[in-house]
């Protein structure tokens, strides 16, 4: 089963034509992430948070069209997109989609991207969509299917990353590192329809750009 997690920040046009929902998708939204799933034509099943960014009236709405509305303090140790990112996790999807998790906030965008590192999100294959731009974690082994000419950048979190290894990249790695700090893994290029990018230790942040989204 796969979840669309939908956060409160920046939505644009460009992803209603990425998304579309499945049968059984269930469909969580982070507060006010709600208006936002409206807005793409989803009906959200769960709204989670503090309620500071929902109308009341659409409260009112949503639950009368049978949505679940889980209120937690404002006082809290989670963002509300980590908790729906949470109920995902105890539904036990084993995908998950997240809009609306870059925004104005610069502590919100990067807590919202670093929340990929969740340990609970180890075996669930979860990416980041912001318009032509998708994220996601490569902690053994992933391919990135696109077209060639898009951009791929990769970027170490959480220390060191050791015994990369690219292919269908225009800079490919055998067996290379990308350490914490530098930006020699930024604006990579796709060479071949897909590409291949294995890790042996440390954790890399994909972010794929696509050329046809971006205008290019």
């Amino acid at each position: 089963m796969r979840a669309i997690v939908i956060a409160n920040g920046h939505v644009g046009n460009s992803e209603a034509s990425r998304i579309q929902k499945w049968p059984h998708d269930l469909v969580i939204c982070a507060d006010g992430g709600a208006q936002h799933a409206l807005a793409l034509g989803l009906a959200p099943d769960v709204v989670v948070g503090d309620l500071d960014s929902l109308d009341g009236d659409l409260r009112a709405r949503l639950e009368d069209e049978g949505c679940q509305v889980l209120v937690h303090p404002p006082r809290k140790d989670e963002t509300d997109l980590e908790l729906a990112l949470r109920y995902a996790i105890d539904h036990g999807v084993d995908e998950i989609l997240i809009l609306g998790a870059l925004g104005g906030r610069i502590d919100q965008t990067l807590a919202n991207v670093l929340l990929l590192a969740l340990p609970e999100l180890q075996k669930v294959k979860t990416r980041i969509v912001a318009g032509g731009q998708e994220m996601f974690l490569i902690q053994d082994q992933a391919f990135i299917e696109g077209q060639v000419g898009d951009t791929v950048s990769l970027l170490s979190i959480a220390g060191d990353v050791t015994g990369i290894t690219a292919e269908g990249l225009e800079y490919p790695l055998q067996h290379g590192t990308l350490k914490f700090g530098p930006t020699l893994g930024i604006s990579n290029v796709l060479t071949a329809p897909v590409a291949r990018v294995q890790v042996e230790q440390g954790l890399l942040l994909c972010v794929h750009i696509s050329r046809k989204e971006n205008g290019e």
